[in-house]
């Protein structure tokens, strides 16, 4: 039956996910998922009904906290589905572009190719930041230009001034899609402050990360309510399962958020912990992140990767050389992480 597929997604080749590579054992730092299992009440008299497309206390909820108006507000079935509508709202298949600077999150090609959409890779810098005459010597056809802060998976922000530059040279041209997935971990860093100011900005958030709920896949898109409303024409009928809004609108309550934010200092206690061990290490460069991971380089990063995950330690190649992104999770989790790559390189 593949022939009967099209050509494009027989010749695609998938996201490789966290759980799609698999993978056996205790530790598991290779998703950038919280470590934090919270409660929440669930209620199941109203699952005989359709959910609401846009549930108003889930978006208000959501606008609340990111200081935005309900109207700036599409929430989705994670910052994956915002993606795809994006692409699907501005691009003609075949005709037009993306936009993305690797490394990064993998997701953005992938959505474009299944769509038929040309993608168009313009890498970071050195220092892994925009390289701004590239990309505008690339913006011909180019309708959303993606870029992570914090980037994933090198963990470091993107310069403010470069994003500004990068808004003003797509004015009236293209879409900035700023993907925000990592900034409950440093909020200050947010360009939510320029959505007044460029209309052709998208931020995509997530619950996904600094709020413990990587399972219950919900996402949102921020953006002028022109732009919210072109989305909602092409979002499907029922995207927000009933009891994933009623758990959202729970970890967005006052009593949610409080419990984020203690955590969101754990997480960033612990992250400073590791990068403060590795760094001890010889031969070991630990990059500066401001998510929930770190992006750590090694004299032989493959064989280290084999031999973490022989023992059960799973974490994440990097596509950047010699490079494995440790996500942070416990404190018991990153104890025994950095001993055990300390035992192993001090027998190299």
């Amino acid at each position: 039956m593949a022939k009967l597929a099209r050509k494009t997604v027989r010749n695609l080749t998938p996201y490789q996910s966290a759980r799609r590579l698999g993978g056996s054992g205790d530790i598991w730092l290779n998703a950038n998922e919280s470590p934090f299992a919270n409660e929440y009440k669930l209620q199941c008299d109203r699952l005989n009904r359709y959910s609401t497309c846009q549930p108003q206390e889930l978006i208000q909820a959501y606008a609340d906290y990111a200081r935005v108006s309900a109207e700036q507000v599409l929430t989705s079935r994670g910052a994956d589905e915002g993606i795809e509508l994006l692409i699907r709202t501005f691009c003609e298949p075949n005709t037009d572009s993306i936009l993305y600077c690797p490394p990064t999150y993998g997701m953005y090609a992938i959505s474009a190719e299944t769509f038929d959409i040309e993608t168009k890779a313009v890498p970071l810098t050195e220092d892994w930041q925009l390289d701004l005459p590239a990309i505008r010597d690339s913006l011909d056809r180019v309708k959303l230009v993606f870029v992570c802060s914090p980037n994933n998976p090198t963990g470091n922000l993107i310069d403010r001034r470069d994003i500004e530059a990068l808004l003003d040279m797509t004015a009236d041209k293209a879409i900035v899609v700023m993907d925000e997935a990592y900034i409950d971990f440093c909020p200050e860093a947010s360009t939510v402050d320029l959505l007044e100011r460029y209309p052709n900005l998208v931020i995509l958030r997530t619950l996904s990360k600094a709020f413990a709920l990587a399972g219950l896949r919900c996402g949102f898109t921020l953006a002028s309510p022109e732009i919210i409303e072109l989305m909602l024409k092409i979002i499907a009928p029922y995207p927000v399962p009933v009891p994933v809004s009623d758990i959202a609108v729970q970890a967005l309550a006052p009593a949610g958020l409080a419990k984020t934010k203690f955590q969101v200092l754990d997480l960033n206690a612990n992250r400073a912990y590791l990068q403060a061990g590795l760094s001890m290490l010889d031969g070991v460069t630990v990059f500066e992140g401001y998510g929930n991971y770190l992006l750590v380089k090694f004299p032989d990063g493959d064989s280290l990767f084999n031999a973490l995950w022989e023992h059960g330690i799973i974490l994440r190649r990097s596509p950047v050389e010699n490079c494995i992104r440790i996500s942070v999770g416990n404190r018991d989790e990153c104890e025994k992480t950095l001993a055990f790559i300390r035992k192993q390189l001090s027998q190299c």
